[in-house]
C-alpha cells in the first residue's frame, strides 16, 4: 500500500508534507479528514503555524509622519465604480476608518443620473460625458483627493487617462486593460498612484513570499507536477491573476505549467460540496489550491489561501489611500506605487 502524507498547515494554508505512515491528513489542529488521492480545497479552518512576514518600514516613515495622515484628517476619496460590490465594500471600509467619501461616482452612461446608497451616504453616479468636468470640480471643491476604481476592464485606460489629465491621485484594484499603456500613461503624467490587481494585504505578502522564492531557488522544484484549481464565483470568467502569478513563480522553481491547465470552479454546487466554500460565499469568494508532487510520487506539497467576501480587499485599498496620502504630503517623488510598497511602509492598520 502506498504511504499516506501528513499535512503541515502553515500561513496562507500553505501545506508541507512527508511520507509518514498515518491514516489521515491534518488540516487543522480541529478538522481532520481522511487522506484522499485528488487535490481538494480544505475550506475556510483555523491554520497552524502561521509564518510571520517582517518587512522594515521604510525611510521617513515616522510617527509624525504616519500621524499626518490618519483618516478623517482632511483625506477625501470618490469611489468610482460605486454601485458594484467591491465600490460598496471600500465604502464602507473607508467609513468605517473615519476617510471622507465624496457623494460622487462615475458609472456607466445607463447609470447616469442614479443615486446609490452606501453606509447612509448618497452618491450620485455620473455618465462618461461628464467625467472631466466632474472630476476637475470635485478635486478642486477636496484638494486632498484620492479616487479609487473599482469599475470593469474596458474602462481601465480611459479612466486612467482622465486622472493624469486632470493630476488627480489614484488608487486602482480594477483588473483588465492594456497594462502596459496603463503604466505609460501614469508615468508620463508624472502622478502619485497606487495600481494592484490584488488589494489584499495578506495574499499580497504570501505573493512577495513566492517571488522571494523562486529569486533564491530557482530550479528547486524542478521535474515535480503541479496542479491548480481555483474557484470563485460565476460572474469571474476569467482565470485568477493571482493563480497564474503564483504559477509564474513554480515556473522560475522549474516547474513545466501550461496555464491553460488551470482548473476553473464556477459553478455553485461544486463550489459548495466539492471545494468547500460556505453557501453565504458563493456570489464573493477567491479559493485558490496549488499542489505539487515529486516525480516518484513520494513527496508532495500544497499551497492554499482561500478568502471568503471582500472585505480583505476593501480593508487594502484603504491601507492604500492612507499609503498614498502620506506619500503625497511628504512630497515623495510622484509615481507608480504597488501593494509591495504598502506592505513595506509598515503602517497598516
Amino acid at each position: 500500500m502506498a504511504a499516506t502524507t501528513n499535512w503541515l498547515a502553515a500561513s496562507s494554508s500553505v501545506f508541507l508534507t512527508r511520507p509518514v505512515n498515518s491514516p489521515v491528513s491534518f488540516a487543522s489542529r480541529t478538522n481532520l479528514i481522511p487522506c484522499r488521492s485528488r487535490v481538494r480545497f480544505q475550506g475556510c479552518v483555523k491554520r497552524r503555524l502561521p509564518v510571520v512576514l517582517s518587512m522594515p518600514a521604510t525611510e521617513g516613515s515616522g510617527v509624525v509622519a504616519v500621524k499626518s495622515v490618519l483618516p478623517g484628517n482632511g483625506i477625501s476619496i470618490m469611489v468610482n465604480g460605486c454601485s458594484g460590490k467591491m465600490g460598496k465594500a471600500v465604502i464602507k471600509a473607508a467609513d468605517s476608518a473615519g476617510v471622507n467619501i465624496v457623494p460622487t461616482s462615475f458609472g456607466s452612461a445607463a447609470e447616469a443620473g442614479q443615486t446609490v446608497e452606501v453606509c447612509g451616504k448618497e452618491i450620485t453616479v455620473y455618465g462618461p460625458a461628464e467625467r472631466e468636468k466632474v472630476l476637475s470640480s470635485v478635486f478642486e471643491k477636496h484638494p486632498e483627493l484620492i479616487v479609487v476604481d473599482y469599475t470593469i476592464p474596458s474602462a481601465v485606460n480611459d479612466n486612467a487617462e482622465l486622472y493624469s489629465r486632470v493630476g488627480v491621485p489614484f488608487v486602482m484594484g480594477t483588473t483588465g486593460g492594456d497594462r502596459n499603456k496603463l503604466y505609460e500613461t501614469v508615468e508620463e503624467a508624472k502622478i502619485y498612484a497606487v495600481i494592484s490587481p490584488q488589494m489584499g494585504k495578506q495574499v499580497v505578502a504570501f505573493l512577495a513570499a513566492m517571488e522571494i522564492m523562486a529569486e533564491q531557488f530557482p530550479g528547486a522544484f524542478a521535474g515535480y507536477s503541479l496542479e491548480v484549481m481555483e474557484s470563485h464565483q460565476a460572474s469571474k470568467l476569467d482565470a485568477s491573476g493571482t493563480a497564474k502569478a503564483v504559477i509564474s513563480c513554480f515556473q522560475e522553481l522549474g516547474v513545466s505549467y501550461d496555464m491553460d491547465q488551470i482548473q476553473l470552479i464556477r459553478d455553485p454546487k461544486q463550489q459548495v460540496e466539492m471545494v468547500g466554500v460556505p453557501e453565504e460565499h458563493v456570489s464573493g469568494h477567491a479559493f485558490h489550491l496549488y499542489h505539487l508532487t515529486s516525480p516518484d510520487k513520494t513527496v508532495s506539497f500544497e499551497f492554499q489561501h482561500n478568502v471568503c467576501g471582500r472585505s480583505i480587499y476593501a480593508e487594502g485599498t484603504v491601507d492604500a489611500v492612507l499609503f498614498l496620502a502620506k506619500k503625497i504630503r511628504l512630497k515623495s517623488e510622484q509615481r507608480i506605487f504597488n501593494m509591495i510598497d504598502v506592505l513595506r511602509e509598515g503602517n497598516m492598520r
